[in-house]
């Protein structure tokens, strides 16, 4: 049994993360600014609250929690993200930076807040996309998203190195095309080759073996464009 936290969790593959890991027996703590789908759930491996990553006094209730109730944290997901799809000249100063304190800051944030309570064994795994990479393909009006995704995966290189004698492991993944809420947002009609679920339990099975093998390194878990 493993304490995992997971970030994003109120669709998507976070939801549905949430679920593997409690149903394999694990103890979660879900969250998401929208915690109702999870505590509809009522499954007894799940603890949730309201959280936005943005927000740092929701930070302070992620330590308060992990404090009073877990000796330490096996696994961060940091799943959650916020999607903008616009012309990058009709996109604010303000707009822009929104995108950064959920994808880029708040997962700092997060980050630098569980670090202390997590063991050299323990596994930092972010979620980033497939748009962050360089050199694979880009599509108009994902400025702001993509790019932020394409600074988790520099983070993630920095701190498997900064932390690399004291642990825990860091890696981030390249999804490609899921069928989610956030992919008909960025492409109406486009049907992806997986779903939710099985993306999730991929997710899981690495979360829980892959810092034995891997550290500060990018996954691009991809089979379609986009």
């Amino acid at each position: 049994m493993v304490n995992v936290i997971i970030t994003g969790t109120s669709r998507g593959i976070g939801f549905e993360l949430a679920q593997c890991f409690a149903n394999d027996g694990h103890q979660v703590l879900a969250l998401s600014r929208n915690e109702g789908p999870i505590a509809e759930l009522e499954h007894q491996n799940i603890s949730f609250f309201p959280f936005d990553i943005s927000r740092s006094e929701d930070i302070r209730k992620v330590e308060n929690f992990v404090s009073e109730n877990w000796t330490s944290v096996d696994i961060l997901i940091n799943n959650a993200g916020k999607f903008l799809n616009k012309p990058f000249l009709e996109t604010s100063e303000d707009t822009f930076e929104e995108v950064y304190k959920v994808n880029v800051l708040g997962v700092a944030a997060l980050t630098k807040a569980v670090l202390p309570k997590m063991l050299k064994g323990g596994h930092v795994l972010s979620i980033s996309s497939m748009g962050g990479v360089q050199g694979s393909m880009k599509f108009p009006g994902l400025s702001a998203y993509s790019s932020s995704k394409a600074a988790i995966i520099t983070l993630t290189e920095l701190w498997a190195e900064e932390f690399k004698e004291t642990g825990p492991s860091f890696n981030v993944m390249a999804l490609g095309a899921v069928q989610t809420e956030m992919l008909e947002a960025a492409f109406p009609g486009y049907q992806a080759p997986n779903t939710a679920i099985e993306m999730a339990e991929y997710i899981m099975e690495f979360a829980l073996t892959g810092h034995r093998f891997y550290n500060g390194k990018l996954l691009q878990v991809s089979s379609s464009t986009p």
